[in-house]
Order: structure tokens, then C-alpha cells, then sequence
């Protein structure tokens, strides 16, 4: 097999798909980490903690208890 122009082995293919899948891993994480930071920025203490050290920003409206439950907070 050749990718531009350089013929690779069994074991630079497998390099080049090892490093696709740390890749893919990597996103997840990154994804992850934002999924946290979101949460955060959404829960009454990440509000409450915003306010008091004085940072502007658009709070999110409370939870509606008619709605569906999200499966992300229980306990509301």
C-alpha cells in the first residue's frame, strides 16, 4: 500500500491507526470535559458562584417540572 508516494508496511499502518484511535479518544475526553463544564456553568451553585465573583453572563431559566426529566440531573 502507498500514501503519497511512500510505501507503507504492516507496521506503519498500524501505527497510523493506533494514532486515529488515540485521536478519537481524545475528542471523547475533550467532549467529556465540556459536558462537565456545562453543567457547571447550568447548576444553581456554578450560578450562585458566577454572581459572587462578579462575572457578567446570561443565567440559564430554571428548570420546568411539567417538562420531561433530564436523565443528566435526577434530582430536580
Amino acid at each position: 500500500m502507498t500514501l503519497f508516494g511512500r510505501t507503507l508496511d504492516g507496521q506503519a499502518i498500524a501505527s497510523l491507526v493506533f494514532m486515529l484511535l488515540v485521536l478519537v479518544m481524545w475528542i471523547g475526553a475533550l467532549r467529556g470535559e465540556q459536558g462537565w463544564k456545562r453543567w457547571i456553568r447550568r447548576s444553581p451553585e456554578g450560578r450562585d458562584a458566577r454572581r459572587s465573583a462578579g462575572v457578567e453572563g446570561k443565567d440559564p431559566p430554571p428548570p420546568s417540572s411539567t417538562g420531561p426529566r433530564d436523565p443528566l440531573r435526577p434530582w430536580d
